[in-house]
């Protein structure tokens, strides 16, 4: 009878063990299905909302990451029942071998963990290490801010009273100022790389008990330009003495002085980027500012310039290439298939128009071969391209040259395909020089770490 009975008991605390698996499991179900029919009803909102309601594209990954979260939340609950489950025990999990995972740069911290008792269990002799199992894993310390005190001590003769010794002071960026070299490229990178605004990085500072206000963060970062004002200025003309450039424009508010609008401004990024043809040049990114973006501003940042610029459609670079070459030098535009393709995909999710969906299908072709031939030498490039794109790409004219006759020109699908004829020349560039890429991506990538501090300084203080 006692034998039953603690049958029966194993039995139920299985049942109850299987049952709380399948709970979590449910949980975890649930939380998936309510986070994807959240991010869902966003992209139905992103393609056919009102103005006011779309979302930033990028406002999608916060729904994924929301997703992700409450998965691994989900999961960390249920991986704990498991091991706590009654008459089970806690399991070892299994040892994660991570070693060369890490970057080997990064500095390791040893922690050594020794046995309670090294005596041995069967004769109680002394044992002795016959092997070390490593694990690593990803470790952080804070920022922690410290005070750097620069002594300077005076000597004196005791036999010449007026004779006194003292190491001359060490040169500072900001001469009598608070803060040192490394924390002012600190508030540089965060403000201009990671997109932190000033005032943010203020109440970080304010957490440690120290009052900074964004007026003398802001005089610290001016300083800080002041310095490196020649730095720039060599890699402008570095970036600008290159045989091939993407260049594109990104929209900037700037604070008006004395009002509390703001104007647009135009930051222009000037990029080079030859690894997809194995160039020997490493790659390099130089940023100019214009107060608006018109000709004449596109005229004096690439002043001087001679020779392939990867570019969008605008108006004003095609007129570089019909300008003074002993002011510009002689520019070959290269156009971008990327921006080629947007206006059929816009088409496309609005109506479903068979023809935009062609066009893309047939543009999808292009971007397979280059995604076979990246990283290769320019002759291999050309070669390849040569021999499966251009033919594509002759296709895809007489298609467009044929579509154009049949569809109404108020139709949007014909200002797309409109777009393609005129920009065809440029759109072909790609073809016949195996350094130039299918589209300008290269350097809309590096905007967004631009879209990122607008993003951040949606504020009155724009820092």
């Amino acid at each position: 009878m006692a034998a039953l009975l603690h049958a029966k008991e194993m039995a139920l605390v299985a049942l109850q063990g299987e049952r709380d698996h399948f709970k979590a499991a449910y949980e975890e179900a649930e939380a998936e299905r309510q986070r994807l029919d959240e991010v869902l009803q966003q992209l139905k909102r992103a393609q056919s909302g009102p103005k006011s309601e779309r979302l930033d594209p990028e406002q999608f990954q916060l729904a994924l990451e929301n997703v992700e979260q409450d998965l691994a939340t989900a999961a960390a609950a249920r991986e704990e029942a498991a091991v706590d489950t009654p008459g089970e025990g806690r399991r070892r999990a299994p040892a994660r071998r991570t070693l060369g995972h890490l970057p080997r740069h990064l500095e390791r911290e040893e922690v050594r963990i020794e046995p309670a008792d090294t005596t041995c269990p069967c004769c109680g002799g002394a044992m002795h290490e016959i092997a070390v199992e490593t694990s690593e894993r990803l470790h952080i310390t804070p920022m922690k801010l410290r005070v750097r005190a620069t002594l300077r001590p005076k000597y004196g003769c005791r036999s010449c009273a007026e004779a006194v010794v003292q190491a001359p002071a060490p040169d500072s960026a900001i001469p009598g100022g608070l803060p040192t070299e490394a924390l002012l490229a600190h508030l540089a990178v965060a403000k201009f790389q990671d997109g932190l605004p000033l005032y943010r990085q203020a109440q970080i500072f304010a957490r440690d008990g120290v009052t900074l206000d964004r007026q003398t963060l802001s005089d610290w970062i001016g300083r800080t330009a002041w310095w490196l004002a020649p730095v720039w200025e060599r890699l402008v003309r570095h970036v600008l003495a290159s045989p091939k450039l993407f260049v594109d424009d990104t929209r900037l508010p700037v604070l008006t002085k004395g009002k509390k609008t703001t104007r647009t401004g135009a930051l222009w990024g000037l990029g080079r980027d030859d690894a997809p043809w194995q160039g020997a040049l490493p790659p390099a990114v130089a940023y100019l500012y214009t107060e608006d973006r018109v000709y004449a501003r596109a005229k004096e940042v690439l002043e001087g310039f001679r020779g392939v610029l990867q570019v969008d459609g605008w108006g004003g670079f095609k007129r570089l290439i019909e300008a003074d070459p002993a002011v510009t030098g002689p520019v070959t535009l290269a156009f971008c298939w990327a921006h080629a393709r947007r206006g059929f995909v816009e088409v496309h999710q609005s109506s479903g128009s068979p023809i935009a969906e062609e066009v893309l299908r047939r543009i999808a072709v292009l971007y397979r071969i280059e995604d076979a031939i990246r990283g290769q030498p320019p002759d291999v490039r050309r070669a390849v391209r040569q021999e499966k794109s251009k033919p594509a790409v002759e296709a895809l004219n007489a298609y467009v040259e044929e579509q154009l006759g049949r569809v109404s020109g108020k139709m949007p699908v014909a200002k797309a395909l409109r777009y393609l004829r005129t920009h065809w020349e440029g759109l072909g560039v790609f073809l016949d020089d195996g350094r130039v890429e299918i589209d300008s991506n290269s350097i809309e990538r590096r905007h967004r770490v631009i879209a990122t501090g607008r993003r951040n300084c949606k504020s009155m203080d724009l820092t």
